[in-house]
Parts: structure tokens; sequence; C-alpha cells
């Protein structure tokens, strides 16, 4: 039988890819999203991947999101923290809704989700927690305070879930990807993304499928040895030492 993925914001942009690599690899694919009902209902129809709508930042609803994900499908054997998003400005102009927003959205979220699968993979001696954080939330980023704590505390969070449950036949990685051709990237002026890939060895942004493979690495049975690790997949725009 397929091993059951959950993969939040996992409709449109890295999240989209990630649900289609780990649909083509073999897994029984849920996504969920937060909002944009017409962007899930395309999805959907183009992919076939089951779409669920609930709050990543409301503890309760991922708990009956979860719920109705493994009545559906089944238990939820491998689960992808990527819901995401940026409320970008130097501190000094933040205000404290820009600040929680990210908070709540980037990093509460992953303790939501997580909290509500760990119990089960534990009982199941099976699981894999993957979750993505970001290059800045290694190196940090002018503008983003909110977004870089997130993302730093992701890491932590995934060392620290990693090592309670390594004996537990669950592993939990980190993925920090770099800058992404994602829709967010082609909106930028011309001049900003040249900037921009200018700055990055590799010389080039990467792509959406670039970051899935790695996930979809992460997720499979074979990758059991590997847990508490933090890929990177930035194009040497940032080598963590």
């Amino acid at each position: 039988m397929a091993r059951v993925a959950l993969v939040t914001g996992g409709t449109r942009g890295i999240g989209a890819a990630i649900s289609i690599a780990l649909k083509n690899a073999g897994f029984n694919v849920a996504a969920n999203y937060g909002g944009n009902d017409a962007a899930a209902t395309a999805f959907n129809d183009e992919t076939g991947i089951a779409v669920y709508k609930w709050d990543v930042c409301d503890f309760d609803a991922c708990g009956a999101g979860i719920a109705k994900v493994a009545a559906d499908l089944g238990a939820i054997d491998v689960l992808i923290n990527n819901a995401g998003i940026t409320r970008d400005a130097t501190l000094h102009r933040m205000t404290k809704e820009k600040w929680r927003e990210v908070i709540s959205t980037d990093l509460d979220s992953v303790f939501n989700m997580s909290r509500h699968v760990i119990e089960g993979m534990r009982a199941r001696s099976y699981g894999r927690i993957i979750n993505i954080s970001s290059i800045n939330g290694q190196k940090g980023q002018v503008g983003q305070t909110n977004y870089s704590a997130a993302k730093a505390g992701i890491i932590g969070f995934t060392k620290a879930l990693a090592q309670e449950n390594a004996s537990k036949g669950i592993t939990v990685n980190v993925v920090c990807p770099g800058y992404i051709n994602t829709d967010m990237m082609k909106d930028l002026r011309p001049d900003v993304l040249k900037g921009i890939i200018d700055t990055i060895p590799a010389g080039r942004l990467g792509t959406p499928e670039e970051v899935a493979d790695g996930v979809v690495y992460l997720a499979a049975e074979q990758a059991g040895f590997i847990t508490g690790a933090t890929l990177t997949i930035n194009g040497a725009q940032y080598i963590a030492g």
C-alpha cells in the first residue's frame, strides 16, 4: 500500500511541485491550502491530487484537517511542512501584526501540524517529517527579521525533534531553498532579478522541481538513516559551515 504524504501549502509554487513529485514517486498525496480556492480547484483538476482547506495557524483546525485526511486516505506517514508567507519590512518599520502573521504561519504551523501526527508516527514506528526553511533562515536578510527568525526556528525545531524520535523510526529533516523561480520571483523588476542572480554562483534561479526532488529523496524509506539534516538547495549562494 502506498505511503500517505501530506503537504501544507501544497497547491501552489514549491508546494505544488512537491505534491506532484511525491505523487509521481508513488505516494498517496494530500495537499493542504489556506485560502485560494480557485488555485486549489485548478490544481486538483490538473493533477488529481486531493486538496484540503484549513488554516495551519489554527491548532484545532490542523487536528481536524489531519483527521479528515487520515479518514480519506489513511494514516499520515510523511508530513511536509511547507506553508509560509512573507510580510517584509525593516524592524524599525515593522508592525506587530506583520511579525505575528509570519511567526504564526511559518513557525507555529510547524508545531501545529507536527504535534498532531507525531504520536501516530511513534505508535507505528515510522514517519518522515520534512520542514521547508529558507536560505534566509540560515544567513538572515535585510527586511526579513520576522521571516528569518521563523525560518531559523524551523531549523532548530527540526534538530530537536529528530533527536527525540530517531529511535522510533521517524526521521525529521529540513530543506533550505535559495532563490527559486516561482511566481513571486517573476513579478520582480528585471534589474532586481538580475541583481539577485548575480549573487548566485550557479548563475541562475533554482526550480521548484529541484526542491521537490530533494524532498522526495528525504521522504523515501531508503533515507531512514538521514535525520536532523539540513539540505541546502541554493546554487552555492550560501554555504553553511
